[in-house]
């Protein structure tokens, strides 16, 4: 059984940050897990945010959030993260972390939501103009 936590959402005025975090319970080796961040705003559908293989050696990231956001991972905590800078107001939504044992090559497999096997519960990010 694989479980995601996500913490460190909030409200926060445009032009600030946050940093959020995915802890991982796992029987599995954390590191074994391709993570992503996905995010879904009300009445839209969930969109990739970023991506991240066992080594943090491939990063892809979404058009709109490439030079704001950051993801990194500390393999010997089982967490996952998100730095999030320059936050603007359509940056608000439900931030979801998710986990996927498959790996692949292709920058463009990180951004398919039905790729992924276990995702967390959310967490609300909301950036106030």
């Amino acid at each position: 059984q694989v479980q995601l936590v996500e913490s460190g959402g909030g409200l926060v005025q445009a032009g600030g940050s946050l940093r959020l975090s995915c802890a991982v319970s796992s029987e599995r080796t954390f590191s074994r897990y391709t993570m992503g961040w996905f995010r879904q705003a009300p009445g839209k559908k969930r969109e990739f945010v970023a991506g991240t293989n066992w080594s943090a050696g491939s990063t892809p990231y979404a058009d709109s959030v490439k030079g704001r956001f950051t993801i990194s991972r500390d393999n010997a905590k089982n967490t996952v993260y998100l730095q999030m800078d320059s936050l603007v107001p359509e940056d608000t939504a439900v931030y979801y972390c998710t986990a996927t044992l498959k790996k692949t090559y292709s920058s463009r497999t990180y951004n398919d939501v039905s790729w992924y096997d276990y995702w967390g519960q959310g967490t609300q990010v909301t950036v106030s103009s």
